[in-house]
């Protein structure tokens, strides 16, 4: 069998970093992981082929010599998944498909001829059993979840490695919350069911001698966190070892729920090992749509205080902000742009309220009559998809008005001096001054520092942090870069 895993394109979005790889010359940030690790489950006779479309095209030669074209897909690439369709049945060809898009929305694409739905681990040996038999069915799901220490090491030697900014592993799948807006748990369950450490000791020998990665990690887990006590106690040391006796070759990114502010001990040995920031859904200040959501772990706390807990303990926080709840009043705009800016957070991804197929919140609407089209998957597309309880024309206002605030030059980067005053880096690991690094400097003194607006707003960050935290001025040339693209991505013009 000849296989051609298709990964879909990604639209322009926070997390794409578009504008931003262009500093760095790279392609994409992360690599297509699910489809890797669902080509690991395939047969070690088969040939297989990976075209992403974030960094490459998909050409006529790629389709005239598979047998099978294979696709991986999330809500935000549902164009460019039609477009894929569309081109493998123009040359005849049989496709299998899966992921999150297609196991909640399967029936909206005929044209597939085979589905792998929910965990793969199970729903794939199902499908490749009858295709051996000449008996292959249309549609494989279940309603098990997956037991990980099934799961293959990911196909990684697919990759154009150079064309990434990280590599990506999974630890665990699932979490123990129930946010009534968030789709994870209806796709993983809420128990926390991980990967054990020698596994994912072994992924990491894959990256450093395989493909001979170095650099940033991402841990692709909804919630790192949600089995602390094994993370604590088994997993990260057994990753902190690995490190030292490999000289820190990386650093890692999770995403965790707040809570990892009351363990101290915890975030100082992560931070340790080479934990480097983490994304935490911090959705909103207001109490009551705290409450609304289900947002618990959040409730009853002092979250700016979290916050900074977690950065002093060296780990930065990247967070998740929402408006649009049902009691949101329209406080809520100034409460959250004053938050954002006194907790340092610099990648603050702020977006209306969706509601996402299958949640507990797209039930209720539905019960309401308010859902008025499907969610794009796309965060900060300025789109909602139900009638809020708020004026329309007022939560679009507000939106915008939090978005000038916190990524206009001269508040976005008062919030960087904000975060490096805060941060406090304990790990050991070596900066290198990498030839594309300084390139990447000299573009955006280019770039930012000469021909766009708000120029002097970044020449008072680089002066600051020379003579104020000289130690961090890797990071605030990264920051600014990070800034550029969010003012792209937004249309805020300085």
């Amino acid at each position: 069998m000849n296989i051609l895993l298709v990964y879909p394109k990604c639209p322009d979005s926070f997390w794409s970093f578009s504008h931003a790889l262009k500093f760095i010359s790279k392609k994409a940030a992360v690599p297509p992981l699910g489809l890797i690790t669902a080509s690991a489950m395939l047969p070690d006779t088969w040939h297989k082929k990976l075209v992403d479309l974030n960094i490459s095209t998909l050409r006529e030669h790629d389709m005239q010599w598979a047998d099978y074209v294979f696709i991986s897909a999330m809500y935000i690439q549902k164009e460019s998944v039609h477009k894929i369709i569309y081109e493998a049945k123009r040359w005849n060809k049989k496709i299998v498909a899966g992921g999150p898009l297609f196991t909640q929305e399967y029936l909206n694409f005929p044209d597939v001829d085979h589905f792998i739905l929910n965990e793969a681990e199970i729903t794939m040996p199902l499908f490749l059993a009858d295709l051996a038999s000449g008996q292959a069915q249309r549609i494989y799901a279940t309603d098990e979840y997956a037991d990980l220490s099934q799961t293959p090491v990911p196909d990684f030697h697919l990759l154009s490695v150079k064309d990434y900014v990280f590599m990506n592993i999974q630890v665990s799948r699932g979490c123990p919350f129930s946010c009534n807006f968030c789709e994870i748990t209806a796709l993983l369950g809420h128990k926390v069911r991980r990967k054990s450490a020698s596994q994912i000791i072994n992924e990491l020998d894959v990256l450093y001698h395989t493909i001979n990665w170095r650099g940033p990690v991402s841990i692709v887990d909804d919630n790192f966190i949600g089995n602390k006590n094994e993370i604590k106690h088994e997993l990260i040391p057994a990753m902190k070892e690995w490190m030292r006796a490999h000289k820190n070759p990386f650093t890692f990114n999770i995403q965790s729920s707040i809570n990892l502010a009351d363990d101290e001990e915890l975030m100082v040995l992560m931070a340790e090992t080479g934990f480097s920031s983490t994304f935490i859904g911090i959705e909103t200040p207001e109490e009551k749509s705290l409450g609304y959501c289900n947002k618990v772990q959040n409730i009853n706390r002092d979250l700016l205080d979290s916050v900074k807990k977690i950065q002093r303990a060296g780990i930065l926080v990247s967070g998740g902000f929402i408006v649009g709840f049902d009691s949101d009043t329209p406080t809520v705009f100034q409460r959250q742009i004053d938050f954002i800016q006194q907790s340092g957070i610099v990648s603050a991804m702020v977006g209306l309220l969706n509601a996402p197929k299958n949640t507990k919140l797209y039930r209720q609407l539905e019960e309401e009559k308010r859902l008025n089209s499907e969610s794009t998957g796309n965060n900060t597309d300025f789109s909602m998809n139900f009638v809020p309880r708020m004026d329309y024309n007022l939560l679009q206002e507000g939106y915008h008005r939090i978005i000038h605030n916190i990524y206009s030059t001269k508040p976005y980067y008062a919030r960087v001096r904000q975060l490096l005053l805060n941060y406090n880096c304990l790990f050991k690991g070596k900066k290198k001054l990498s030839f594309s690094l300084l390139k990447a400097f000299l573009k955006s003194l280019l770039i930012i520092g000469l021909l766009n607006n708000g120029r002097s707003e970044y020449w008072k960050l680089i002066f600051w942090t020379l003579f104020r935290r000289p130690g961090f001025i890797v990071d605030a040339i990264t920051f600014t870069v990070y800034g550029y693209h969010f003012r792209k991505i937004f249309g805020v013009q300085r």
